[in-house]
């Protein structure tokens, strides 16, 4: 029944009474709309839902996520979303999917976002993944339809990142069991992560593990990393402790390191024997279009034994296989090698000499070597294992190296006997080419 002055009222006290039911009737709307929320807010789902598909407009991908969703407002707020599928529309291949991302958000900076604080700096306490999978070319794919240039805002992670169980997949090859830890993360501070993994390519794998710095969370910091990293092949194997240094990179030439520098103390274990030695690499580094590369390459080698001294430049790059081409000088015939007659044997001249492989990254594929000392020339082409199975077995098997190759000298004393003019051509009989 609606309500009526009564006739003693006064113009005021009607005006009053009216106040009274408005308020009433906001205050019950205020509480049902409040109840509504808190109703649709027990429904994890719901909330992970327009949260995904709020983030997934701003990038222009398709977020979804079909596990079970939680969250928790409690102190700092977070959020669990499980089963994460990440998508460029229309695509096949999901860019991103993950088993579970954890994410830990203060009410200052969801207070900010929610008040259009763009400003405001964006601070996480904390996230976590838990087997994500990147795929890298769905991932370059969506990158190329972005809008060149604008701001990347970095967060700030009070309490860092995790991530288990990780994957990343390249175009024939993957970064599996991958594991980063980052204590913290600031736009404008030092960072510092643990980072381990394995590196697989056909049957070749590298376990690593790394700690890892930047000078800056940006595209153009300095980088710096340590540790222990091992080549696993079939037939061999290569553990390595080591160092590498750069300035990360980022144009149109690809991503990777300016100034990169690769230092490693190694040991190659296989057929048997064990051969160590240290190795360092220089040069710029990029990934493009799915391809390595180190053009130009400076490399350094010292070892003992059978390893040589010596150091080249030339280039590097592997997509479906490994290509190197290096040019330099071997300072001295090394003393584990076969021992060169007289008189080229005697002289002390460096060796300087051209490489070049192309092959499988376990160098099991064919070596062409050209190799000189004053007027004699060597032009060979060999198998890397094969050789290293034929110097282990030098003091009881044949003398002659497995190699297709050619021998030119002017002068060659043997057994007492001097050969002018001397030539002699070496066949493998096996499968070198």
């Amino acid at each position: 029944m609606a309500a009526t002055p009564g006739p003693t009222e006064s113009p005021r006290q009607e005006r009053r009474r009216w106040r009274l039911v408005i308020a009433k009737g906001a205050g019950a709307a205020l509480l049902l709309m409040l109840m509504l929320s808190l109703h649709w807010m027990t429904r994890p789902s719901q909330v992970a839902g327009l949260i995904l598909d709020r983030v997934g407009t701003a990038l222009g991908l398709e977020i979804s996520s079909s596990g079970a969703s939680e969250y928790n407002l409690r102190g700092t707020p977070g959020l669990v979303v499980r089963e994460l599928v990440v998508r460029q529309p229309g695509a096949e291949t999901p860019l991103l999917t993950a088993g579970r991302v954890y994410l830990s958000v203060p009410w200052a900076t969801l207070r900010a976002v929610g008040s259009g604080g763009g400003t405001a700096d964006l601070t996480v306490r904390r996230v976590e993944l838990d087997a994500p999978r990147l795929d890298l070319p769905a991932l370059q794919r969506w990158q190329d339809t972005r809008p060149p240039g604008g701001e990347i805002r970095i967060p700030t992670l009070t309490d860092g990142l995790r991530i288990a169980r990780g994957e990343v997949v390249g175009e024939g090859w993957s970064i599996e069991r991958l594991g980063i830890d980052l204590p913290s993360l600031a736009p404008d501070a030092k960072l510092a992560a643990r980072v381990g993994g394995r590196f697989v390519n056909g049957d070749t794998s590298v376990p690593l593990d790394l700690q890892v710095a930047l000078t800056r969370p940006s595209l153009d910091a300095g980088l710096g990393a340590t540790g222990i990293a091992t080549v696993v092949t079939p037939d061999w194997r290569m553990p390595m402790r080591l160092r590498l240094s750069g300035r990360l990179h980022d144009g149109d030439d690809g991503f990777g390191l300016e100034v990169f520098r690769l230092g490693a103390d190694a040991r190659y274990l296989g057929g048997g024997q064990e051969l160590p030695f240290v190795y360092g690499l220089a040069g710029p580094l990029r990934y493009h279009e799915g391809r390595f590369a180190i053009a130009p390459l400076g490399a350094v080698l010292r070892g003992d034994g059978i390893v040589p001294d010596f150091e080249a430049h030339g280039r590097l790059s592997w997509q479906d296989q490994l290509a190197l081409r290096l040019e330099g000088a071997i300072q001295q015939w090394p003393s584990a090698w076969p021992t060169l007659p007289p008189p080229v044997g005697q002289s002390d001249s460096p060796l300087p000499f051209v490489l070049d492989y192309r092959g499988a990254a376990d160098l099991s594929g064919a070596t062409a070597l050209q190799l000189r000392r004053d007027a004699t020339r060597f032009d060979a082409r060999f198998h890397l294992p094969r050789i290293l199975d034929w110097l282990d077995q030098f003091a009881t098997g044949t003398p002659l190296p497995p190699l297709d190759g050619t021998l030119v000298t002017p002068r060659l004393e043997i057994s007492g006997a001097t050969l002018e003019g001397f030539e002699i051509e070496f066949g493998d009989g096996g499968d070198a080419p």
